[in-house]
């Protein structure tokens, strides 16, 4: 059984499950991987949703304002023995349902090119493409997506 809970990036799940994102990101984003953890830092993350199976912590994902009416989802992750079993789906819900009961009207967020999991999951959760924004802009192995809630 999956549980979900609500925190903030002080949580130590969250910290762990972190690390292993990091790791993981190291390895596909290779030489560009620098560029994109100056963007990552938890120190600016209030809304954090961490995902248990049995009692461990298997996934997490947050939000953070990104400009006026606008959450940005940061930090999705899953515990790569835990995928296919529709944590993700749980954790990205429960984060637009706290964007959205925090009066947010849509979420956006940036993820590669090599992470073509995770672009399924956007699409798979209503998410659509949207030229690449802010720091993402002229990176060419950036895509963004965005999703009105409600």
């Amino acid at each position: 059984m999956i549980e979900i809970q609500r925190t903030n990036s002080e949580n130590k799940d969250f910290i762990d499950l972190v690390r292993f994102l990091d790791a993981d990101l190291a390895i596909r984003d290779g030489e560009d991987h620098a560029f994109y953890s100056q963007f990552n830092k938890l120190d600016q993350i209030n809304y954090v949703v961490l995902a248990y199976e049995d009692g461990k912590p298997v996934g997490c994902g947050a939000i953070k304002e990104y400009e006026p009416l606008v959450m940005e989802v940061k930090r999705m992750f899953v515990l790569p023995e835990c995928r296919g079993k529709g944590i993700a789906s749980k954790v990205l819900q429960e984060l637009e349902n706290w964007a959205g009961e925090l009066e947010f009207e849509k979420c956006t967020l940036e993820t590669g090119v090599k992470q073509p999991e995770a672009i399924g999951l956007y699409q798979k959760n209503g998410y659509h493409f949207i030229p690449n924004y802010g720091q993402y802009e002229d990176v060419k192995e950036s895509v963004c997506f965005e999703k009105v809630l409600g």
